[in-house]
């Protein structure tokens, strides 16, 4: 019988030996010396899945606070709570932590306990959408790559908040309060890194200041920018995806080759006041201006090269727009021919 029992110990001991093994290996543990011997508890306010013991979800429970967040926890699902306070206490342990999703809380600025989220020292992704703030909150982790705050009520952003952002790739702060006068010429100082920037629906006027060089995707949809200052995409070389949607930007505030700019692949521009196309660049291949003004579209209009029919053109040379839409206008079909010469490679146009 204790025979019995021993070697039940012993396999179980083995067992549990492997499987800790693997579970570290599976997470890429690079210091397993560094680590504590985690135990498995679960706050009993949350859901910890077997087969996936790095991950905590409190999500949907009615929780008006933060659980203890055991050590061992690096996904973290806290959205659709009550929850109105961020404090340091919950997070003691919970130094490896790398995502954090607090979205559909009720966290104001002052429930955040100075310094209880720049001490995450791993944080990658914080997710504070739809909550009550009325600034970015600060400071923040050095090591954030992504930061969503949008569908807050935002109307600052405290001096110097991302100047040490430097991991920093996405920025979304859509749907808050935004002003022009909240924007200034070094609000973005520091975002060495940054790939996204999301600021539509705010009450923009103008295009703001002093972008990161970095900036692939500008999203800033419904705002009221008339205008876009010339030469204004020089500054960040890379932007591949604009959209200006639901603004009022009129013929008049477009300077000329403003758009003609070889980056810019993706082009929105529905929903303005336009009457005309704007010259673009052959590299683009998306461009929508539905719901506009424009009454007439012409192939030498708006070609980025002079080509004939008759013209052989390598393949390499084609202007590479795919994408037209041009619905939601004055124009009448059909399609001038003249468009599918220069457009070779048109796949869809909606008109």
């Amino acid at each position: 019988m204790a025979v019995n029992i021993y070697s039940s110990l012993l396999l179980f001991f083995l067992t549990n030996t492997v499987w800790t093994r693997i579970v570290r290996q599976a997470y890429d543990v690079t210091d397993p010396e560094d680590w504590p011997y985690f135990t498995f508890e679960c706050p009993k306010e949350c859901f910890c899945p077997p087969g996936f013991p790095n991950a905590l979800y409190c999500d949907n429970k009615g929780l008006k606070e933060i659980p203890a967040i055991p050590a061992r926890i690096w996904y973290l699902y806290l959205q659709n709570n009550f929850i109105e306070t961020i404090s340091e206490k919950p997070f003691v342990n919970a130094t490896y932590l790398r995502w954090i999703n607090l979205n559909k809380n009720k966290i104001t600025n002052k429930g955040i306990e100075n310094g209880a989220l720049s001490k995450l020292k791993r944080l990658l992704y914080l997710f504070l959408e739809d909550n009550e703030l009325e600034e970015v909150p600060a400071p923040l982790p050095t090591s954030l790559e992504q930061l969503r705050l949008a569908r807050n009520n935002i109307s600052r952003i405290p001096e110097g908040v991302f100047s040490n952002l430097e991991n920093l790739t996405l920025l979304d702060l859509h749907h808050n309060m935004l002003l022009d006068s909240a924007l200034q010429s070094d609000t973005f100082q520091g975002l060495n890194s940054l790939m996204q920037l999301n600021i539509a629906k705010n009450s923009l006027k103008k295009m703001p200041l002093s972008l990161p060089a970095n900036t692939m995707q500008l999203f800033l949809d419904n705002n009221s920018i008339e205008v876009i200052p010339e030469n204004y995409f020089n500054a960040i070389p890379k932007v591949t995806f604009l959209r200006l949607n639901y603004n009022k930007l009129s013929d008049d505030g477009i300077p000329p080759n403003v758009f003609n700019v070889s980056s810019i692949l993706d082009l929105q521009l529905s929903h303005n006041q336009l009457t005309k196309i704007p010259p673009i660049s052959a590299q683009l291949e998306h461009l929508h201006l539905d719901h506009n003004r424009i009454q007439n579209v012409s192939g030498t209009q708006i070609c980025p090269a002079s080509i004939s029919i008759e013209d052989y053109v390598p393949y390499n040379d084609f202007p590479r727009l795919r994408y037209l839409r041009l619905d939601g206008n004055d124009i009448q079909p059909p399609i001038p021919l003249d468009i599918m010469i220069c457009f070779r490679l048109l796949q869809a146009i909606v008109i």
